[in-house]
């Protein structure tokens, strides 16, 4: 019988510790042109500190890469371009944000 190991690696993203374009590009087994074009379309937000940054010095938080690995499964589960992506993630989140004030309101 053999065995199998896998090997799991971890990175922090916090506001103190955001993830490169690199970083995020290779968490989403895609390249840097790709999340470029997460940019373009709206779908992540590139946290810069100087306007017209190169995307070597961009920098996104968790909530970006939650939403660049959204639209990652929507392209690989569905054919989706990354324009529809961009349209699928904001409908999912306004969703949430009107079920949240219904349940705030006791309304199921």
């Amino acid at each position: 019988m053999a065995t199998r190991s896998v090997i799991a690696t971890t990175t922090v993203v916090s506001s103190s510790q955001p993830l490169a374009v690199a970083e995020l590009a290779h968490a989403c087994g895609a390249d840097v042109a790709w999340v470029v074009q997460l940019v373009e379309v709206g779908i992540v937000q590139a946290r810069i500190e100087q306007q017209h940054a190169p995307p070597a010095q961009w920098r996104f938080g968790s909530s970006d890469l939650q939403r660049a690995l959204a639209a990652r499964r929507l392209e690989r589960d569905f054919g989706v371009g990354l324009d529809a992506a961009a349209l699928i993630l904001d409908l999912e989140h306004e969703v949430r944000r009107l079920k949240a004030v219904l349940a705030s309101r006791g309304v199921d």
